[in-house]
C-alpha cells in the first residue's frame, strides 16, 4: 500500500511538472509569437490580418455597394484565402493594404434607367421614379410618341450622362402633326360647311392659356377639342355671340359644361368647369364671361376643354380661333 502511495505521489509530481512546463513553454511562445491570419490571393501571400472576420466583412460590403453614386455592385472574381499561423511579435498586420489589393481587381457596375423610343435609348436618369415622371409628363402633354416610350433598367461599367426631368420632357416631346383640311389648301370657316359660310362666324380664344392637349387621336380614342391648362377659377369667355342651350352637369365626362349655339348648326362647348355663370336661354356676346375653369367630370387636372361643332360633328378648334 505504501508503495502504491509513493507511486501515485510520484505520478502527480510528474504530471504537475509537465503542466507547469507546458504553461511556461506556451507563455514563452506567446511572448515571442502571436496567432494571426496569413492572407493569400491567387496562391500568393499578400499580407497578414489579425481580424479575418472584419476584413472579409469590409470586402463584402464593398462588393455589394461600392463607393460613389449609382453603383449597383462590384464584381470581384477572386476573394482572399485565410490561414491561421504564428508570427513573431513585432510583425505588423496590413489589413488596409490587403483590402486595396483585393478591391483593385473589381469591376464596378452602375445602375441607370434609360428612357427609350421604339426601343432606342434616348437619355438616362438616376432613378425609376424620374423615368416614370418623364413618361407621365409626355403623356400629359399628349406627345405624339407616348405609345412608343419605354423604360429600361441598365447595368453598365461606365457612368452615363443623365438628364433632368424637365429638360428630358422638353427634349423628347413630339408635337402631333397638324392635318390640314382638304379644301383647296386654305383653312377657313368655309371648310367646315355652309353653316359657317352663312353665319359668317369668327371666333376668339375662350381663354388665354397654354394648350395641353390637342384635337385628334389620344390614348386610343378621339379627343374632340382643345384642352387649355389654367388654374381653377380662371374666367372662361364666349368664343362668339350666341344663345346658351345647355348649362349644367354632363354625365358623359364633361363635368359642369356650357354649350352655346351660334346659329346654322354651329355650336361651341366649354367643359370641366368649376362654376357656371351663363344659364340656358341667355344671349351672350363674344368675350362675355360665361363660366370658370375647373376639374370636374373625367379630367386629369384643372383645365378648359373647348369644342367647335357643326351639325353635331366636332372640328379642330385650332383652325378657327
Amino acid at each position: 500500500m505504501r508503495k502504491l502511495l509513493i507511486g501515485l505521489r510520484t505520478s502527480i509530481k510528474a504530471i504537475t511538472l509537465f503542466v507547469i512546463s507546458s504553461i511556461i513553454i506556451i507563455a514563452i511562445v506567446m511572448c515571442v509569437y502571436k496567432p494571426i491570419y496569413s492572407v493569400s490571393l491567387g496562391g500568393e501571400i499578400i499580407g497578414y490580418s489579425a481580424d479575418r472576420a472584419a476584413l472579409q466583412s469590409k470586402i463584402y460590403e464593398y462588393m455589394n455597394n461600392g463607393t460613389g453614386d449609382n453603383v449597383a455592385f462590384v464584381q470581384i472574381d477572386e476573394v482572399p484565402e485565410y490561414k491561421l499561423c504564428f508570427l513573431k511579435r513585432g510583425i505588423e498586420t496590413n489589413d488596409d493594404e490587403i483590402y486595396e489589393k483585393v478591391i483593385s481587381q473589381g469591376i464596378t457596375y452602375y445602375n441607370f434607367y434609360a428612357v427609350a423610343i421604339d426601343n432606342e435609348e434616348k437619355l438616362y436618369v438616376n432613378t425609376f421614379e424620374e423615368a416614370e415622371e418623364i413618361v407621365n409628363g409626355l403623356k400629359n402633354k399628349n406627345s405624339n410618341n407616348v405609345d412608343k416610350l419605354s423604360i429600361e433598367k441598365k447595368y453598365v461599367t461606365e457612368k452615363c450622362e443623365t438628364t433632368e426631368v424637365a429638360s428630358a420632357i422638353d427634349k423628347l416631346y413630339e408635337a402631333k402633326p397638324v392635318v390640314k383640311p382638304k379644301s383647296g389648301g386654305s383653312v377657313g370657316l368655309a371648310s367646315m360647311g355652309s353653316g359657317f359660310k352663312d353665319a359668317g362666324i369668327k371666333f376668339i380664344k375662350p381663354i388665354t392659356a397654354t394648350i395641353t392637349s390637342r384635337f385628334g387621336s389620344r390614348w386610343g380614342s378621339n379627343h374632340k377639342g382643345l384642352d387649355f391648362g389654367a388654374p381653377t377659377g380662371t374666367s372662361i369667355k364666349a368664343a362668339a355671340a350666341g344663345t346658351v342651350t345647355y348649362s349644367g352637369y354632363n354625365n358623359g365626362g364633361y363635368g359642369y359644361c356650357i354649350i352655346i349655339s351660334h346659329g346654322n348648326g354651329v355650336q361651341t362647348l366649354y367643359g370641366h368647369c368649376s362654376s357656371l355663370i351663363a344659364k340656358v336661354g341667355d344671349n351672350v356676346s363674344q368675350g362675355q364671361v360665361i363660366a370658370k375653369v375647373g376639374d370636374t367630370g373625367r379630367s386629369y387636372g384643372s383645365h378648359l376643354h373647348f369644342e367647335v361643332r357643326i351639325n353635331n360633328v366636332s372640328y379642330n378648334p385650332e383652325y378657327y380661333i
